[in-house]
């Protein structure tokens, strides 16, 4: 029985096609019980890897079945045929994917940004609350409801954090994502502790809705790698992105994990929290002390603790041949695993990377370091 007539049995008037790999595939699909479309990702188990079967796949139901957060899409049903094809239907993101909707319309404003950036901090927050760690975390993965509000998707290589005698969780040695969305530590093979590595994905995703371009240019991996260990953030300057902005952005792409933000942090940084639209554009920690004003070109002073905003001293200029790595065109993720969207999940490997000419041009830049 085909997939139409199996789909048709439970309820459901399979429609387009919208992403396919080797061993998986996405439908839309009309719900005769929901009264709404949906998406089916359909997965062949005789098309799989094995460590797909055991590992991935297991994870990925299993967590499905336990997450309910307004921004994360929701999972209907699960089933299973005996021909050994898994149906997971899922939430629609109507409006597309964040990635599509960043190359069609450009940058988003910072007040649109904070509501999108602020839904998806929330999700992560829950997740990480649950001991849930994503992985895959890029702007593919954010799909947009009919009021274009952020649905975390795709759970392909999510995970349960185990926890040592002692509590503390303990390391991964899974390498998998994206590898322009990927962390240092993970680029370059070390155990890595999964928590922290969603937060430098988390500040590859702000960098990408407020500027409009990624933060590194991911085709010479080892280029950027060195570029990320040297904590250099390049800023469009034709963005006029707030202080606020470009630290919370700054204090993500961290390449210290004992320095690099918690998600507690960022839901209370001073750029996420509503009241940050009335103050200035100055730097502000938590105490609330202004950390100077906002210059088109600044760098964090030296010494600060991790635990409050970094303060900002105005520079003329700083590391002028970082430039041309700033406005790397915002691209699908070739290298980059799912293959589709919900679709089909494999480990990535760093070497691999390919270079898309879709996008968007260069932009003069600032660097921060």
């Amino acid at each position: 029985m085909d997939d139409a007539a199996i789909l048709k049995r439970r309820g459901y008037i399979m429609g387009i096609n919208l992403g396919e790999g080797s061993y998986a595939k996405v439908k839309s699909a009309y719900s005769e019980r929901l009264k709404f479309n949906v998406a089916v990702k359909i997965i062949d188990r005789k098309k799989a890897p094995a460590d797909f079967l055991e590992k991935f796949l297991p994870r990925e139901i299993e967590i499905l079945a336990m997450l309910n957060h307004r921004s994360i899409v929701k999972t209907y049903e699960i089933f299973e045929t005996s021909d050994g094809k898994v149906y997971i239907v899922m939430e629609l993101g109507v409006q597309g994917d964040l990635l599509e909707f960043i190359k069609t319309r450009g940058a988003l404003q910072e007040d649109d940004a904070r509501k999108k950036f602020h839904q998806l901090s929330s999700a992560i927050k829950y997740c990480h609350d649950l001991d849930v760690v994503h992985r895959d975390l890029k702007c593919e993965n954010l799909l947009l409801d009919k009021d274009f509000n952020i649905k975390l998707s795709d759970f392909g290589f999510s995970k349960r954090c185990l926890r040592d005698d002692n509590g503390r969780l303990t390391l991964s040695k899974t390498f998998c994502g994206s590898a322009a969305y990927a962390a240092p530590e993970v680029l370059q093979g070390i155990p890595y502790q999964p928590k922290v590595y969603d937060i430098w994905s988390l500040g590859v995703i702000l960098y990408i809705m407020v500027c409009g371009s990624m933060p590194y240019d991911d085709s010479n991996i080892k280029k950027m790698l060195r570029i990320q260990k040297e904590h250099r953030v390049n800023f469009p300057r034709s963005k006029h992105l707030t202080s606020e902005c470009k630290d919370l952005i700054y204090r993500m792409l961290q390449p210290d994990v004992n320095r690099r933000l918690h998600i507690d942090e960022i839901l209370s940084h001073c750029w996420v929290q509503p009241r940050s639209r009335g103050q200035s554009a100055g730097a502000i920690n938590k105490e609330g002390e202004s950390a100077g004003t906002a210059h088109s070109l600044w760098v964090p002073e030296l010494g600060t603790d991790k635990k409050s905003a970094t303060k900002m001293e105005p520079r003329e200029e700083s590391h002028p041949e970082a430039r041309p790595e700033a406005g790397s065109e915002v691209k699908s993720q070739e290298n980059t695993v799912p293959t589709s969207r919900q679709a089909e999940t494999l480990a990535f490997n760093p070497e691999l990377t390919k270079k898309s000419e879709e996008g968007f041009p260069q932009q003069s830049s600032e660097t921060h370091t």
